[in-house]
């Protein structure tokens, strides 16, 4: 990755966002939200290849990377969809000149990310955005959906709140000795797709375990309580949307992709990967062929509307 310029991002409750920017000051800005227990060189393809003719804006969320890390202080912590939304927004103000529009990506959590700002601040969504991207990304079922130790349907409900509380306890607890292979196999089978690279799937679980204990359970809780069975709604999301989902994803796997194509309200395009759950470090080339053709398309209809 090419040295990043750091810009002093704060969010509305005082966390410090790190927030780094690569490629032409006077380029097109493209926005890029990583998915959970990731950092911004999760993004190390996208960033190489795209800072060469865009303006690439990249953040850690809190509690990852460089970024501020709250404490986990019980029910009432500084971690929630709306401080996942507040965060992106922050990063928004900071970075765009006013009346400049950015494509505004994101990744697994990033992507809920993106949905849960369209719900906070619907007004910023013209203002900021000329289009955005959901990358194997959901809306809700988080849980009902993982594509692990299948169980028969009557099964199911029991089978969603045990991984809620798996989720919880393992995001929050630090790694022991004794538990870092185990952790690496069951980081990796979600992950990473079965035919990936093993260098892919080692490269996450070092995003994984450099990730703080309490940014990993902080944001794990959130996502288990507030999308692990009700979804988002992209009513606001009316930019044009690029939706990618994997085939192999396991995670989160490629029907919550194929709903979120029905639900928004301008869908630019639909493309399904082959690979799992981290397409942007799985088919890379693939993503940032899509990522331009959706700088070309808004480039487009700027010139038509001129």
């Amino acid at each position: 990755m090419p040295r990043g310029r750091v810009v002093e991002v704060h969010s509305a409750d005082g966390t410090r966002i790190h927030t780094e920017v690569f490629g032409p000051e006077d380029g097109r800005p493209i926005v890029l939200a990583h998915g959970i227990t990731c950092a911004i060189r999760v993004w190390a393809n996208q960033i190489v290849d795209l800072a060469k003719d865009y303006r690439v804006i990249a953040y850690d969320h809190r509690g990852h990377g460089r970024s501020g890390v709250p404490p986990l202080r019980g029910r009432r912590s500084n971690y929630g969809l709306d401080f996942l939304a507040a965060d992106l927004d922050a990063v928004l103000a900071a970075t765009l000149a006013p009346g400049e529009r950015a494509v505004i990506a994101g990744h697994s959590m990033g992507g809920i990310a993106i949905s849960s700002w369209s719900r906070r601040y619907p007004h910023r969504v013209r203002q900021c955005a000329d289009a955005v991207a959901l990358i194997n990304t959901t809306t809700g079922d988080l849980l009902r959906n993982v594509d692990f130790l299948p169980v028969p349907p009557a099964f199911v409900g029991g089978r969603v709140r045990a991984a809620g509380l798996v989720l919880k306890r393992m995001g929050a607890a630090p790694l022991l000795p004794g538990s870092i292979q185990q952790s690496r196999r069951f980081v990796a089978a979600l992950a990473v797709g079965r035919h990936a690279d093993p260098a892919i799937a080692d490269f996450v679980f070092d995003l994984f375990v450099q990730t703080p204990p309490a940014g990993r359970g902080g944001w794990a809780r959130v996502l288990v309580d507030s999308v692990g069975e009700r979804h988002l709604s992209l009513q606001n999301l009316t930019v044009p949307t690029l939706v990618i989902g994997s085939r192999d994803d396991r995670l989160l796997p490629v029907g919550s992709s194929r709903r979120i194509a029905a639900d928004v309200p301008n869908l630019a395009s639909f493309v399904e990967l082959s690979g799992g759950h981290c397409g942007i470090l799985e088919r890379p080339d693939e993503v940032n062929g899509l990522l331009r053709q959706l700088f070309e398309s808004t480039a487009q209809e700027r010139r038509i509307s001129s």
